[in-house]
């Protein structure tokens, strides 16, 4: 097998370089290291806006239409949605599914914090993939709608290939747009496709994940009956007293370029994929029964496609859903495949996000590999919560493995940090992803001339769809510049100015320093006006043109002779 010593040449590499996520306990990103560093665990009781937990809970196994837990993982205000912001009515939003909701709002942060503005992706060679696998809200609809109120809106707002047709519609996107649905990894096959595209040159950049809403109790009382699900709402992964998995909801979205291009374009990597690969159980012990040598085979695939030795790789970001049967086939099957050439003392580290938000199902692969590349730039490994006692089922002494029991520095020991992501699905589709930190791309700093007088200004520009939202822009700013005081202003103005759409309500600050922005951040978000501070509106609004046809108007021809500005008359 080839090293990263002696990489295959004609590997291709992959750039991440933006992501966002909404998970159980976290509004974004930034929370969702927080839960993770922190140890936290972010599942809850059922809210009461989803369902009656009481109503439906048994702590009967196999209890008609009950379910054993009254606990999972979820996300404030799943089905809030800025409608206005995309241009979208609300009829239509009434009939779209969270899962779509969740995922345009998360592909548009994404792009953002890949610091491209979304709105300049429009015609370009761009793709689309995202893991889907639930159906709550069409049940829902379907239960609750007579015949007579369907409408159209109904079959592109539970359609699972809408939901990334729409985000292609909303940012003007030409590249291949794509759902997938391999149930549990679903959203890790939709990264392994997305590299596909980009190495075809189907495209050259892609927004890749996955998301899953739970809304009824539909889904919970069929696990349950298929004894899936852990009672007391504990994911013990790799644990004596693991009993089953924990639900989970959430979205999350990567945006991935070929490496070369990245770094052409100075993008700021944040990790790289060096390869991934995919396959099936095919004939095993049975449909939902996972299937070790498979396991083992997609992650040796995996490291033969990315030019990594098996002992190159530091951690592993297990599937690990925490149940009897899966965890000890999984660490066996990992310990076999990271175990060739490894040496004692420098076991593969494993641990899974489960523990602290759940198993998103469709999105837990994107779960997964957000975390590892939070976990590669804030050099930590965190705890692998809910760990006491060792499972009997797996041969610890035999394995080269080792539970990541409480967060530790992720130090390079002189090469590269690289990980591995597993996703199995409940249908036998199984995917590996092999993750590397970005690399130092050397670049000749050039200081840009000092103006006359050697004052040093820069323009901080917002803008927001209403008067409102650019007041909370303007206080996130703040907050933000008050938690990251290591951050150049110089680089904030920039980002600010290039990196975001110019929506209609708007203001520019006059800023030299850290202090002076915050004021007239400060005085953005408190609605009044300061010296250096300048608001305005950009209202781009489509011109009326009036078609008088007299006699003839049924003629198809009509509509179309003016559909060209260059065949129209002058306005009077």
């Amino acid at each position: 097998m080839d090293s990263a010593e002696n990489p295959i040449e004609s590997t291709p590499r992959f750039a991440i370089i933006g992501y966002a996520a909404r998970f159980p306990g976290a509004a974004d990103a930034e929370e969702f290291w927080d839960v993770l560093r922190e140890g936290r665990d972010a599942i809850s009781e059922v809210p009461a806006d989803r369902w009656d937990a009481e109503e439906f809970f048994d702590p009967e196994p196999g209890a008609p239409g009950k379910v054993v837990t009254r606990r999972a993982g979820f996300v404030e205000d799943v089905t809030g949605f800025d409608a206005p912001f995309f241009g979208m009515s609300t009829r239509e939003v009434r009939l779209m599914d969270p899962q779509h909701r969740l995922l345009l709002e998360t592909a548009w942060r994404a792009v953002e914090h890949s610091g491209i503005a979304p709105t300049d992706l429009a015609e370009t060679n761009s793709g689309v993939f995202v893991g889907l696998a639930t159906h709550d809200y069409l049940g829902m609809a379907s239960d609750e709608l007579t015949f007579p109120e369907i409408e159209a809106y109904m079959a592109i707002g539970t359609s699972n290939a809408a939901a990334a047709g729409r985000i292609s519609y909303r940012l003007g996107l030409q590249g291949p747009s794509v759902a997938v649905d391999t149930a549990c990894s679903s959203s890790l096959v939709a990264i392994h496709q997305a590299c596909q595209a980009l190495q075809l040159g189907e495209c050259d950049l892609a927004l890749a994940g996955g998301a899953n809403v739970l809304l009824t109790p539909a889904t919970m009382i069929t696990f349950s009956h298929a004894h899936m699900l852990a009672p007391d709402g504990k994911c013990k992964t790799f644990d004596a007293a693991a009993d089953g998995y924990v639900r989970g909801e959430g979205s999350g979205v990567i945006v991935i370029k070929r490496l070369e291009d990245a770094i052409r374009d100075g993008d700021r990597i944040r990790a790289v994929i060096r390869g991934s690969a995919i396959n099936q159980d095919g004939a095993s012990g049975g449909l939902t029964v996972p299937n070790g040598v498979a396991q083992q085979r997609v992650i040796a695939d995996a490291l033969k496609r990315a030019g990594v030795a098996p002992s190159e790789v530091g951690y592993l970001e297990a599937h690990g859903t925490g149940t009897s049967l899966g965890d000890p086939i999984e660490a066996q099957a990992a310990g076999a495949a990271y175990g060739i050439g490894r040496e004692t003392n420098d076991p593969l580290l494993i641990g899974s996000a489960k523990t602290n938000i759940g198993h998103l199902e469709a999105a837990a692969g994107i779960a997964g590999v957000i975390k590892v590349i939070l976990s590669l730039e804030n050099e930590l490994l965190p705890q692998h919560r809910n760990f006491q006692n060792p499972s009997p089922h797996i041969p610890w002494d035999r394995l080269p493995v080792e539970v990541v029991r409480e967060a530790r520095p992720w130090g390079r020991n002189g090469r590269p940090r690289i990980a591995g992501v597993s996703s199995f699905g409940f249908a036998g589709t199984n995917a590996h992803v092999i993750l590397e930190e970005a690399p130092v791309v050397s670049r000749d700093a050039v200081e840009p001339p000092a103006p006359a007088g050697g004052r040093k200004f820069s323009i901080l520009p917002l803008s927001a769809r209403t008067p409102a939202a650019l007041a909370q822009l303007a206080d996130k700013y703040r907050a933000w510049l008050n938690a990251h005081p290591e951050a150049a202003l110089a680089d904030l103005c920039f980002t600010a100015g290039v990196g975001r759409a110019h929506l209609e309500h708007r203001a520019a600050l006059v800023v030299n320093t850290r202090e002076a922005a915050v004021e007239l951040l400060s005085a953005v978000a408190d609605d009044r006006p300061a010296p250096g501070l300048g608001r305005g509106e950009s209202h781009d609004t489509p011109k009326t043109a009036w078609l008088f046809t007299g006699q003839g108007s049924q003629y198809p021809a009509w509509p179309g002779s003016c559909s060209r500005p260059s065949r129209c008359l002058p306005i009077l």
